[in-house]
């Protein structure tokens, strides 16, 4: 008897905390292997044929990845439209209105693996196998995309106001939200670095150009001959949507280019420079590490990448699998 009473205890215990606190486990590699397995290949050739009209949705899809997952967890709510229940859609915020794309792609990967297994993947699933594929095909690291998330039921239009990164952001502000999702400086500036393709519109550091926080001169951290090109790239009150490239030297490719030119005040937005001309900062050295080690970039990447991923993703019996995935089932 005493034995009996003395183990029954912890297991309870135990029960009952894994109840309340389930594990990130349950996202795991395999979860589609019986239920659609092509899940990984469907996504990958949808989004090579994407990349082969259109350069820039490589980063765009990973964009939209990290906006979902900085706002009520990887739970696709930012691909939810107006309309039925959802009264302010995520798209509709400030850092997504005008800016967030590739909603077309996802809507055509969904289409196929509805095809293909009707009722299966998530849009939230979608958006990681998608963000996998645009860097391993643009030349970058390829990982084990954790799946099993399912689809969230409402949109958090402040919240994506609210916990969002903005590009005109202090260093410690942009910490702070990485800090408040649980990620950290390596994952921070690691994650940056997907700003080694795709391009930004002038609007979103124009103000480093001319009259840097007030100052009526530029950000001093702009390397003086980039500077110049960028000023001519975006005059003053010019269109504030003309694109500019990221990177400079290797627009289109996943590397390390990124960090060197962040060593030469070649980083594009305010957030870029900041991670290596913010005196005293930890970032430095992390910024210095993968500047000169593309292999710790892309290690480092692929598994920030996965801890993005498994922010407060809906698993089991919460959410839905959306057959549509601008609206909720039934709306």
């Amino acid at each position: 008897m005493l034995s009996t009473n003395t183990y029954s205890l912890p297991t309870t215990i135990f029960l009952v905390l894994t109840f309340l606190f389930p594990s990130e486990a349950q996202l795991n590699a395999t979860f589609y292997s019986s239920t659609c397995p092509n899940v990984s290949s469907i996504v990958s050739n949808a989004v090579q044929q994407a990349l082969q009209s259109d350069s820039r949705i490589g980063a765009s899809l990973i964009r939209l990845h990290f906006h979902d997952c900085f706002v009520n967890g990887c739970d696709a709510s930012i691909l939810l439209d107006q309309g039925g229940n959802i009264t302010q859609s995520e798209k509709n915020a400030v850092p997504n209105f005008n800016s967030v794309r590739g909603f077309d792609i996802v809507d055509n990967i969904k289409s196929s693996l509805e095809s293909s297994c009707p009722g299966v993947v998530s849009c939230a699933d979608i958006l990681a196998l998608a963000a996998e594929s645009s860097v391993s095909l643009s030349g970058g690291p390829s990982w084990n995309v954790l799946l099993g998330r399912r689809d969230g039921l409402t949109a958090n239009q402040a919240g994506a106001n609210s916990s969002l990164p903005s590009p005109f952001e202090s260093l410690a502000n942009v910490s702070s939200k990485f800090s408040a999702v649980g990620l950290d400086t390596t994952d921070l500036v690691a994650l940056s670095g997907a700003h080694t393709f795709g391009r930004s519109q002038c609007q979103f550091f124009s103000q480093r150009l001319f009259n840097f926080s007030g100052t009526g001169s530029p950000d001093p951290t702009l390397n003086s001959t980039y500077l110049a090109t960028l000023q001519q790239n975006c005059p003053q009150n010019g269109n504030g949507s003309t694109l500019n490239n990221l990177d400079p030297s290797t627009p289109d490719t996943f590397d390390n280019n990124y960090f060197t030119n962040l060593l030469i005040n070649q980083g594009l937005l305010q957030t870029d420079q900041e991670l290596f001309s913010t005196n005293g900062s930890s970032t430095i050295s992390i910024v210095n590490n993968f500047a000169n080690n593309q292999s710790a970039f892309f290690a480092a990447f692929a598994q920030s990448m996965i801890n993005m991923g498994n922010i407060s993703p809906l698993t089991g019996t919460q959410g839905e699998i959306r057959t549509d995935c601008k609206k909720v089932n039934g709306s």
